[in-house]
Protein backbone atom coordinates (compact mmCIF):
# COMPACT_ATOMS: atom_id res chain seq x y z
CA UNK A 1 0.00 0.00 0.00
CA UNK A 2 1.37 3.41 -0.93
CA UNK A 3 1.62 6.20 1.63
CA UNK A 4 -0.86 8.16 -0.46
CA UNK A 5 -3.45 5.40 -0.25
CA UNK A 6 -2.81 4.95 3.46
CA UNK A 7 -3.45 8.67 4.01
CA UNK A 8 -6.61 8.48 1.91
CA UNK A 9 -7.94 5.70 4.13
CA UNK A 10 -7.22 7.67 7.29
CA UNK A 11 -8.93 10.75 5.88
CA UNK A 12 -12.06 8.83 4.81
CA UNK A 13 -13.56 8.55 8.28
CA UNK A 14 -14.18 10.76 11.29
CA UNK A 15 -14.42 9.33 14.80
CA UNK A 16 -15.78 11.53 17.56
CA UNK A 17 -15.78 10.64 21.27
CA UNK A 18 -14.50 7.11 20.64
CA UNK A 19 -14.47 6.33 24.36
CA UNK A 20 -17.98 7.66 25.03
CA UNK A 21 -19.55 5.79 27.94
CA UNK A 22 -23.17 6.03 26.81
CA UNK A 23 -25.12 3.08 25.45
CA UNK A 24 -25.33 4.35 21.85
CA UNK A 25 -23.01 4.26 18.85
CA UNK A 26 -24.02 6.78 16.21
CA UNK A 27 -23.19 6.35 12.53
CA UNK A 28 -23.45 9.01 9.83
CA UNK A 29 -22.65 7.48 6.46
CA UNK A 30 -23.61 10.54 4.38
CA UNK A 31 -22.04 13.26 6.51
CA UNK A 32 -19.99 15.01 3.81
CA UNK A 33 -20.15 16.14 0.19
CA UNK A 34 -16.36 16.16 -0.13
CA UNK A 35 -14.99 14.55 -3.29
CA UNK A 36 -11.24 13.86 -2.98
CA UNK A 37 -9.13 15.48 -5.68
CA UNK A 38 -8.20 12.14 -7.22
CA UNK A 39 -11.77 11.77 -8.52
CA UNK A 40 -11.77 15.10 -10.40
CA UNK A 41 -15.12 16.15 -9.01
CA UNK A 42 -16.75 13.10 -10.68
CA UNK A 43 -17.43 15.42 -13.60
CA UNK A 44 -20.28 17.06 -11.70
CA UNK A 45 -21.49 20.64 -11.93
CA UNK A 46 -20.70 22.65 -8.79
CA UNK A 47 -24.34 22.81 -7.72
CA UNK A 48 -24.68 19.03 -8.02
CA UNK A 49 -21.51 18.47 -5.98
CA UNK A 50 -23.11 20.09 -2.93
CA UNK A 51 -26.71 18.95 -3.50
CA UNK A 52 -28.61 16.39 -1.44
CA UNK A 53 -27.53 13.79 -4.01
CA UNK A 54 -23.96 14.15 -2.73
CA UNK A 55 -24.67 14.04 1.01
CA UNK A 56 -27.35 14.30 3.70
CA UNK A 57 -27.55 17.97 4.67
CA UNK A 58 -27.72 18.46 8.43
CA UNK A 59 -27.14 14.80 9.26
CA UNK A 60 -23.64 15.24 10.67
CA UNK A 61 -24.67 18.20 12.83
CA UNK A 62 -27.61 16.26 14.26
CA UNK A 63 -25.40 13.19 14.78
CA UNK A 64 -22.82 15.26 16.62
CA UNK A 65 -25.47 16.84 18.85
CA UNK A 66 -26.87 13.41 19.71
CA UNK A 67 -23.38 12.07 20.41
CA UNK A 68 -22.67 14.93 22.82
CA UNK A 69 -26.01 14.62 24.57
CA UNK A 70 -25.73 10.84 24.99
CA UNK A 71 -21.94 10.65 25.58
CA UNK A 72 -21.87 8.44 22.52
CA UNK A 73 -19.13 7.74 20.00
CA UNK A 74 -19.88 8.82 16.45
CA UNK A 75 -18.40 7.39 13.26
CA UNK A 76 -18.95 9.44 10.10
CA UNK A 77 -17.79 9.14 6.51
CA UNK A 78 -15.92 12.20 5.28
CA UNK A 79 -16.36 11.36 1.58
CA UNK A 80 -19.39 12.05 -0.62
CA UNK A 81 -21.78 9.17 -1.09
CA UNK A 82 -21.47 9.72 -4.84
CA UNK A 83 -17.87 8.48 -4.57
CA UNK A 84 -18.98 5.57 -2.39
CA UNK A 85 -22.17 5.20 -0.37
CA UNK A 86 -21.06 3.64 2.91
CA UNK A 87 -24.63 2.46 3.51
CA UNK A 88 -24.38 0.09 0.55
CA UNK A 89 -22.37 -3.12 0.03
CA UNK A 90 -19.75 -3.17 -2.74
CA UNK A 91 -21.89 -5.30 -5.03
CA UNK A 92 -24.81 -2.83 -5.00
CA UNK A 93 -25.17 -0.65 -8.08
CA UNK A 94 -26.12 2.25 -5.82
CA UNK A 95 -22.79 2.05 -3.97
CA UNK A 96 -21.23 4.08 -6.81
CA UNK A 97 -24.30 5.38 -8.66
CA UNK A 98 -24.21 6.57 -12.26
CA UNK A 99 -27.36 8.58 -11.52
CA UNK A 100 -28.92 9.93 -8.33
CA UNK A 101 -32.54 10.95 -8.85
CA UNK A 102 -32.16 13.34 -11.82
CA UNK A 103 -28.42 13.99 -11.43
CA UNK A 104 -26.06 12.16 -13.76
CA UNK A 105 -22.66 11.25 -12.30
CA UNK A 106 -20.19 11.12 -15.24
CA UNK A 107 -17.27 10.01 -13.06
CA UNK A 108 -19.12 6.83 -12.12
CA UNK A 109 -19.90 5.71 -15.66
CA UNK A 110 -17.95 2.69 -16.91
CA UNK A 111 -15.88 2.16 -13.78
CA UNK A 112 -13.43 -0.69 -14.10
CA UNK A 113 -13.25 -3.42 -11.48
CA UNK A 114 -9.94 -1.90 -10.36
CA UNK A 115 -11.47 1.57 -9.97
CA UNK A 116 -14.38 0.19 -7.97
CA UNK A 117 -12.05 -1.79 -5.72
CA UNK A 118 -9.96 1.34 -5.06
CA UNK A 119 -13.05 3.08 -3.70
CA UNK A 120 -14.04 0.09 -1.63
CA UNK A 121 -10.52 -0.06 -0.20
CA UNK A 122 -10.08 3.66 0.50
CA UNK A 123 -13.62 4.79 1.44
CA UNK A 124 -15.92 1.91 2.43
CA UNK A 125 -13.54 -0.37 4.31
CA UNK A 126 -12.02 2.39 6.47
CA UNK A 127 -15.55 3.36 7.58
CA UNK A 128 -16.51 -0.24 8.33
CA UNK A 129 -13.21 -0.92 10.08
CA UNK A 130 -13.68 2.16 12.26
CA UNK A 131 -17.15 1.00 13.29
CA UNK A 132 -15.85 -2.49 14.05
CA UNK A 133 -12.98 -1.08 16.10
CA UNK A 134 -15.29 1.07 18.22
CA UNK A 135 -17.64 -1.87 18.77
CA UNK A 136 -14.76 -4.17 19.71
CA UNK A 137 -13.42 -1.67 22.23
CA UNK A 138 -16.85 -1.22 23.76
CA UNK A 139 -17.33 -4.97 24.03
CA UNK A 140 -13.92 -5.35 25.68
CA UNK A 141 -14.92 -2.66 28.17
CA UNK A 142 -18.16 -4.49 28.94
CA UNK A 143 -20.39 -1.76 27.54
CA UNK A 144 -23.81 -2.38 26.07
CA UNK A 145 -24.25 -0.87 22.61
CA UNK A 146 -27.30 0.26 20.67
CA UNK A 147 -26.72 1.30 17.04
CA UNK A 148 -28.29 4.49 15.65
CA UNK A 149 -27.69 5.74 12.12
CA UNK A 150 -28.68 9.29 11.15
CA UNK A 151 -29.71 10.51 7.71
CA UNK A 152 -31.68 13.28 6.03
CA UNK A 153 -33.86 13.19 2.92
CA UNK A 154 -35.11 15.64 0.34
CA UNK A 155 -38.71 16.91 0.74
CA UNK A 156 -39.40 16.49 -2.99
CA UNK A 157 -38.30 13.35 -4.83
CA UNK A 158 -38.94 12.90 -8.54
CA UNK A 159 -41.47 15.72 -8.27
CA UNK A 160 -43.44 14.14 -5.43
CA UNK A 161 -43.70 15.92 -2.07
CA UNK A 162 -43.01 13.79 0.98
CA UNK A 163 -45.28 14.51 3.93
CA UNK A 164 -43.30 12.48 6.46
CA UNK A 165 -40.89 14.58 8.52
CA UNK A 166 -39.15 11.96 10.64
CA UNK A 167 -38.74 8.39 9.47
CA UNK A 168 -37.98 5.60 11.94
CA UNK A 169 -36.49 2.75 9.91
CA UNK A 170 -35.62 -0.81 10.79
CA UNK A 171 -34.83 -4.16 9.22
CA UNK A 172 -35.74 -7.47 10.88
CA UNK A 173 -35.01 -6.19 14.41
CA UNK A 174 -37.66 -3.57 15.23
CA UNK A 175 -37.07 -3.34 18.98
CA UNK A 176 -35.63 0.16 19.05
CA UNK A 177 -37.87 1.44 16.25
CA UNK A 178 -40.94 0.14 18.08
CA UNK A 179 -39.82 1.80 21.31
CA UNK A 180 -39.22 5.13 19.55
CA UNK A 181 -42.53 5.01 17.70
CA UNK A 182 -44.28 4.36 21.01
CA UNK A 183 -43.02 7.79 22.07
CA UNK A 184 -44.24 9.61 18.93
CA UNK A 185 -47.09 11.16 20.91
CA UNK A 186 -44.47 13.35 22.58
CA UNK A 187 -44.06 15.20 19.26
CA UNK A 188 -47.71 15.74 18.23
CA UNK A 189 -46.86 18.32 15.57
CA UNK A 190 -44.47 16.04 13.68
CA UNK A 191 -45.32 13.60 10.91
CA UNK A 192 -43.48 10.47 12.08
CA UNK A 193 -43.68 7.17 10.21
CA UNK A 194 -42.22 3.67 10.21
CA UNK A 195 -39.94 2.74 7.28
CA UNK A 196 -40.60 5.98 5.42
CA UNK A 197 -39.57 7.50 3.06
CA UNK A 198 -37.51 4.34 2.54
CA UNK A 199 -37.53 0.81 3.90
CA UNK A 200 -35.51 -2.41 3.80
CA UNK A 201 -36.82 -3.17 0.31
CA UNK A 202 -34.98 -0.06 -0.92
CA UNK A 203 -31.61 -1.38 0.22
CA UNK A 204 -31.09 1.31 2.85
CA UNK A 205 -30.54 -0.92 5.88
CA UNK A 206 -27.08 -2.21 4.99
CA UNK A 207 -25.39 -0.59 8.00
CA UNK A 208 -28.12 -1.81 10.31
CA UNK A 209 -27.63 -5.36 9.06
CA UNK A 210 -23.83 -5.34 8.91
CA UNK A 211 -23.04 -3.53 12.15
CA UNK A 212 -26.26 -4.07 14.09
CA UNK A 213 -27.94 -7.37 13.27
CA UNK A 214 -24.70 -9.30 12.75
CA UNK A 215 -23.53 -8.20 16.20
CA UNK A 216 -26.88 -8.79 17.92
CA UNK A 217 -27.35 -5.09 18.64
CA UNK A 218 -30.66 -3.27 18.82
CA UNK A 219 -30.59 -0.73 16.02
CA UNK A 220 -32.51 1.98 14.21
CA UNK A 221 -32.08 4.31 11.24
CA UNK A 222 -33.40 7.86 11.65
CA UNK A 223 -34.34 9.90 8.57
CA UNK A 224 -35.11 13.63 8.91
CA UNK A 225 -36.57 15.72 6.10
CA UNK A 226 -33.82 18.16 5.24
CA UNK A 227 -36.02 21.27 4.93
CA UNK A 228 -36.21 21.03 8.73
CA UNK A 229 -32.42 21.40 8.94
CA UNK A 230 -31.74 24.74 7.26
CA UNK A 231 -29.37 26.15 9.90
CA UNK A 232 -27.60 25.40 13.17
CA UNK A 233 -30.67 26.37 15.22
CA UNK A 234 -32.85 23.95 13.23
CA UNK A 235 -30.26 21.19 13.63
CA UNK A 236 -30.03 21.69 17.40
CA UNK A 237 -33.82 21.77 17.74
CA UNK A 238 -34.20 18.56 15.72
CA UNK A 239 -31.58 16.81 17.84
CA UNK A 240 -33.64 17.70 20.92
CA UNK A 241 -36.78 16.35 19.27
CA UNK A 242 -35.04 13.10 18.42
CA UNK A 243 -33.80 12.81 21.99
CA UNK A 244 -37.42 13.14 23.09
CA UNK A 245 -38.05 9.86 21.27
CA UNK A 246 -34.70 8.20 21.82
CA UNK A 247 -34.10 8.64 25.54
CA UNK A 248 -37.28 6.92 26.76
CA UNK A 249 -36.87 4.27 24.05
CA UNK A 250 -33.38 3.47 25.31
CA UNK A 251 -34.68 3.35 28.87
CA UNK A 252 -37.40 0.91 27.80
CA UNK A 253 -34.83 -1.35 26.13
CA UNK A 254 -32.66 -1.24 29.23
CA UNK A 255 -35.62 -2.25 31.39
CA UNK A 256 -36.34 -5.17 29.06
CA UNK A 257 -32.71 -6.33 29.26
CA UNK A 258 -32.77 -6.18 33.04
CA UNK A 259 -36.06 -8.10 33.17
CA UNK A 260 -34.61 -10.82 30.93
CA UNK A 261 -31.36 -11.07 32.91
Amino acid sequence: MSSGESNAQKEAVEIFNADGAGDVLILCEHASYDIPDRYNGLGLAEADRTSHAAWDPGARAVSLALAKALDAPMVASTVSRLVYDCNRPPEARSAMPVKSEVIEVPGNVGLTAQAREERVRTVYKPFCNAVSAVLAARKAAGRETVLVTVHSFTPVYFGTHRAVEIGILHDSDSRLADAMLAEAHRLPDRQIARNEPYGPEDGVTHSLRLHGLENGLANVMIEVRNDLLHNTRDEAAMAEELLTLLRPALAALQSERQADA
